[in-house]
């Protein structure tokens, strides 16, 4: 069981390392991750202080 999960992680790890192509890659997808959230919080903000 341990040698499936370890096979697993390593196979997700390595398809999101090979996705962002590069650590400046990553680091641009991790600040656009972080950029939408602070939207859709900012936009939930204003909806509830407008009702």
């Amino acid at each position: 069981m341990k040698t499936l999960f370890s096979v697993s992680l390593v196979a997700i790890l390595i398809a999101l390392v090979s996705a962002c192509n590069t650590i400046s890659g990553a680091g641009r997808d991790v600040s656009a991750t972080g950029h939408d959230v602070t939207s859709g919080a900012n936009a939930v903000q204003h909806s509830i202080q407008n009702n």
